[in-house]
C-alpha cells in the first residue's frame, strides 16, 4: 500500500533536539549539520549556541530555535521575557516555553495566563513562533484542558506536552486531548518518547503536526527507506 506521506512531510515535522545538559560544542555542531543533512523543520538547541547554531545552519532551510524558562518553568515572567529577547537577538526564529508548573498546580490561572501571554506577545512582536510546554507528566487533565484554552486565548502557535527531562513523554492520551481542547489555529507538538518511524506517524494520526526528537536520523532512514529513496 503506497504511503499517505512524503520525505519532505514527516522531515518537515521533526524539530531536531540538542538540549541534553552534557552535550559539548562539538555534538552541537553536528547535531546542527544532521539537521540541516536530513532537511528537518527545527533545530531545538541550548540557549547560548543559538548565535552559532544560525551560522551552521544558513541556508539549509531549517530554523533555529531553543528554550524559554527550560527545563522546569521556574523563572521569573520577566526573565524568561529577557531570555525570549535575548533568544530572537541571536537568530531563534522559534521559542520553546515552561510553564511555570508550580502555579499550574496551584491553579493559579491568572498568572499562568499572564506568564505564557508576556512571552507570546515578545515573540509575535518579532514574528517569531512560540511554543507553550505543559510537562504533561505532573498535571491533571484538568489542568491540561485549562491550559489549551489560555495557550488558545494568548494565541500561542503550539502546546507541547512535556521537556523530554520530566518523569514522562507523549501519549497519545494526552495528545488527543490537547487537539480536542486547543482551538484549530493551535498547533500540537509532541516531545518525549517518539522514537521511531510509526511512532511519529502514530502521533500524525491524532493531529499531532510538529515533533519533537533526538532519533532524529533512524526515524529519516527508516523514512526513505520505506519511500524507496537513496540515502544522502
Amino acid at each position: 500500500m503506497d504511503a499517505d506521506y512524503t520525505y519532505e512531510q514527516i522531515a518537515g515535522m521533526i524539530d531536531h533536539s540538542l538540549l541534553g545538559p552534557a552535550l559539548t560544542d562539538a555534538e552541537l555542531t553536528a547535531g546542527c549539520e544532521l539537521a540541516a543533512r536530513y532537511r528537518v523543520a527545527t533545530v531545538c538547541i541550548k540557549p547560548y549556541f543559538v548565535s552559532r547554531s544560525v551560522e551552521l545552519l544558513d541556508g539549509s532551510g531549517v530554523k533555529p530555535t531553543t528554550t524559554i524558562g527550560f527545563p522546569h518553568g521556574g523563572h521569573a515572567t520577566a526573565i524568561k521575557v529577557a531570555e525570549a529577547a535575548q533568544a530572537m537577538d541571536d537568530g531563534a526564529l522559534e521559542l520553546d516555553m515552561v510553564v511555570n508548573v508550580g502555579r499550574v498546580l496551584s491553579e493559579d490561572w491568572g498568572f499562568v495566563r499572564s506568564d505564557i501571554g508576556a512571552v507570546a506577545d515578545a515573540a509575535h512582536a518579532r514574528g517569531v513562533l512560540l511554543k507553550v510546554i505543559f510537562e504533561n507528566c505532573f498535571l491533571h487533565d484538568t489542568h491540561k484542558i485549562r491550559l489549551c484554552e489560555i495557550c488558545g486565548e494568548v494565541r500561542a502557535d503550539f502546546v507541547k506536552t512535556s521537556t523530554g527531562y520530566g518523569e514522562g513523554g507523549a501519549t497519545l492520551h494526552d495528545l488527543r486531548l490537547m487537539r480536542e481542547n486547543s482551538p484549530a489555529h493551535v498547533q500540537i507538538k509532541a516531545a518525549g518518547g517518539v522514537r521511531t518511524l510509526d511512532g511519529l506517524l502514530a502521533v500524525r494520526e491524532v493531529g499531532v503536526t510538529r515533533v519533537g526528537a533526538s532519533r532524529t536520523a533512524d526515524i529519516l532512514d527508516e523514512c526513505r527507506q520505506r519511500l524507496g529513496i537513496a540515502s544522502g
